[in-house]
């Protein structure tokens, strides 16, 4: 791994309570997007980083991770659902300061989302936030079996997403925000694939195999309990006025997820269909 590269890695995970700077991340970008780049040390690195008794550190390592997963180059991901173990952070507990408790709580959290966010990518073999949508995307073209092994994959990433739980008054600082904007944005994009999949499912479900449907059914009926939940994560969104994705708020995410009225058809209202051409631009 190049010095430049390095020195980026431990810019971007200081301990200064502030989010990673987009100058050490923006660099790191570059290395990995490189030819032949290796990305093996530099996962090295930041998992090393997450072996800090800081919170501070630890948080930023995870950020930085998070945001090589969704911008850097497919190898990065690849590599690190090639890994045994990623993140072993589920007694992780900062005493050290009283930022410190409430923090740790989230890092908990969220590195058992990276995990499973690694561990789909293992399971389907590419990241589903980054799959082709649409009527000939990944998910629309699936077979039955296919749909039945690969939405229960997405709905446990996605209940880890969830699982953040992050009120508006605890986004304290700007490492937990950051981390808050990608689980965000991250949110719509399994959102997107796990609605065309339930679509799918829903448009094969009377050709199916009786044992099948019951298994349809039991998929379908968590992904309206999912939609609900996924409505009230999102309006922590609505408070943080700087949270927008290419020009579209949090508020009107808010409103298309929530005006979402499933049955027969989870796609068959018109704010659905917006979101849905919102989000292939993503």
């Amino acid at each position: 791994m190049g010095s430049s590269a390095s020195k980026a890695a431990l810019g971007a995970t200081t301990d200064e309570p502030t989010e990673p700077e987009a100058k050490h991340l923006a660099d790191l970008i570059q290395y990995i997007n490189g030819t032949n780049m290796s990305v093996e040390h530099l996962a090295d690195v930041l998992s090393e980083k997450t072996g800090s008794s800081s919170w501070v550190v630890v948080f930023k390592a995870l950020v930085t991770v998070h945001h090589l997963m969704v911008h850097g180059n497919e190898r990065f991901i690849q590599h690190l659902a090639s890994r045994n173990s990623l993140f072993t952070l589920h007694n992780f507990l900062d005493k050290s300061v009283i930022e410190g408790y409430t923090m740790s709580t989230f890092i908990r959290r969220y590195s058992r989302y990276l995990n499973e966010k690694s561990l789909a990518y293992r399971l389907i073999a590419s990241d589903i936030t980054k799959t082709k949508r649409g009527m000939d995307g990944m998910m629309r073209t699936m077979d039955t079996k296919q749909l039945l092994n690969t939405l229960p994959v997405i709905q446990t990433q996605f209940d880890a997403l969830l699982n953040f739980n992050a009120n508006p008054d605890e986004l304290t600082n700007g490492i937990i925000h950051a981390a808050f904007i990608l689980l965000f944005k991250d949110s719509l994009r399994l959102f997107a694939a796990y609605n065309e999949g339930i679509l799918n499912l829903l448009d094969k479900y009377f050709d199916m195999r009786k044992n099948q449907c019951k298994e349809s059914l039991d998929i379908y009926i968590k992904f309206l309990e999912r939609t609900t939940k996924l409505a009230q994560f999102l309006k922590v969104a609505e408070v943080q006025k700087s949270i927008s994705i290419q020009g579209f708020s949090a508020v009107f995410c808010i409103s298309s997820v929530a005006g979402i009225t499933v049955p027969p058809h989870p796609a068959t209202t018109a704010q659905t269909q917006k979101l849905l051409v919102f989000l292939t631009i993503l």
